[in-house]
C-alpha cells in the first residue's frame, strides 16, 4: 500500500492517527469558540490540518506542543504569524501553570493510549482552562460523559465531571484518518465548572474512586469493610446513603462529599 505523501510519518509507538478531513478539522476548531483574545494550546498537531483550521479563526496566540521531533519542526517551519511550536511531551507538562489570571483554551486530536491520563490531569490541574475540545476513542469519550447508573459510568466519569461539564459532540469514522484506526472516535467539548465547586480533597477523591470502582459490582458498604475503612461506613450513614448501593449509583457530587471523610 502506498502511504499518502502528505502524512508520511505516522508512528505506531506514539499512537499516531492523523486526521486528514479538512471539513472535520474546521468543525472541531469551531467548537472551541475562539475569540481574538484567546490563547489556544493545541496538543499533538502532527501534519497540521487542525492547526490550519485554528489559524483561520480568531485568536490571540496559538501554541502547539508536539512530542514528535519531525512534526514539531515542520509546524514551526510552516507556522503563521502568532503561532509557535514547542517540542514537548504533553504528559510531562505542568498544567498547574494555566491559572485564571493566565487563561487558555486547549484542543487536540489525542492519541488513544494517553487520552484518559492526559485529560485526567488537564481538567483537574488547569484552573485557568476556559474551554477544551478533544477527540478521543469513542468508548473513552462515552465514559467521560456517562451518567450515574449507566454501563459506561465509572471512575473516569466521576473525576472528569467533578471539574468540567463534558459534552459529546459528534463521532468521527476511521476513514477520516491516515492510517485509519480500528475504532470510531468522538469529539467532546469541556466547559470548566466554577472553581469553588471543585473537590476540596482531590487526592482523597482519586483514592476513593480507585477503591470503589475496582469492585464496581459490589455493594459500597462491603467495599469499605473489605478495604478497612470503617470511617467511610460512618460517612455513608451521616450522608444518608444506603450501604447496599453500588458505586455506579452515586453521582460525582456524592463522591465529592464522601471523599471529605476518607482518612489520609
Amino acid at each position: 500500500m502506498t502511504r499518502s505523501p502528505a502524512f508520511p510519518h505516522a508512528k505506531k509507538s506514539l499512537g499516531q492517527h492523523f486526521l486528514r478531513n479538512a471539513a472535520i478539522c474546521e468543525r472541531i476548531a469551531t467548537l472551541l469558540q475562539p475569540t481574538d483574545q484567546d490563547r489556544i494550546l493545541e496538543i499533538g498537531p502532527g501534519p497540521g490540518p487542525l492547526t490550519r483550521a485554528l489559524e483561520a479563526l480568531p485568536h490571540r496566540t496559538l501554541l502547539m506542543i508536539e512530542k514528535d521531533r519531525h512534526w514539531a519542526a515542520e509546524r514551526q517551519r510552516m507556522a503563521a504569524a502568532g503561532t509557535q511550536s514547542a517540542l514537548m511531551d504533553a504528559l510531562r507538562l505542568d498544567w498547574r501553570r494555566i491559572q485564571p489570571d493566565y487563561p487558555w483554551k486547549i484542543i487536540g486530536n489525542l492519541p488513544y493510549n494517553v487520552a484518559s491520563a492526559l485529560i485526567w490531569d488537564i481538567v483537574s490541574q488547569a484552573a485557568g482552562l476556559t474551554r477544551a475540545v478533544f477527540m478521543v476513542q469513542k468508548e473513552v469519550g462515552q465514559r467521560m460523559a456517562a451518567l450515574p447508573g449507566s454501563g459506561e459510568y465509572g471512575a473516569l466519569s466521576v473525576w472528569v465531571q467533578s471539574f468540567v461539564a463534558p459534552r459529546l459532540e459528534f463521532v468521527v469514522k476511521p476513514a477520516a484518518f491516515t492510517p485509519p484506526p480500528k475504532v470510531d472516535s468522538t469529539v467532546l467539548a469541556f466547559d470548566p465548572l466554577p472553581l469553588d465547586t471543585w473537590p476540596k480533597r482531590p487526592g482523597a477523591l482519586a483514592r476513593l474512586l480507585r477503591v470503589c470502582f475496582q469492585q464496581r459490582r459490589k455493594q459500597i458498604g462491603g467495599i469499605f469493610r473489605r478495604a478497612g475503612l470503617p470511617e467511610m461506613l460512618t460517612a455513608l450513614e451521616a450522608e444518608g446513603f444506603s450501604p447496599f448501593l453500588r458505586p455506579e449509583s452515586l453521582s460525582p457530587a456524592d463522591f465529592r462529599k464522601l471523599s471529605l471523610s476518607l482518612p489520609l
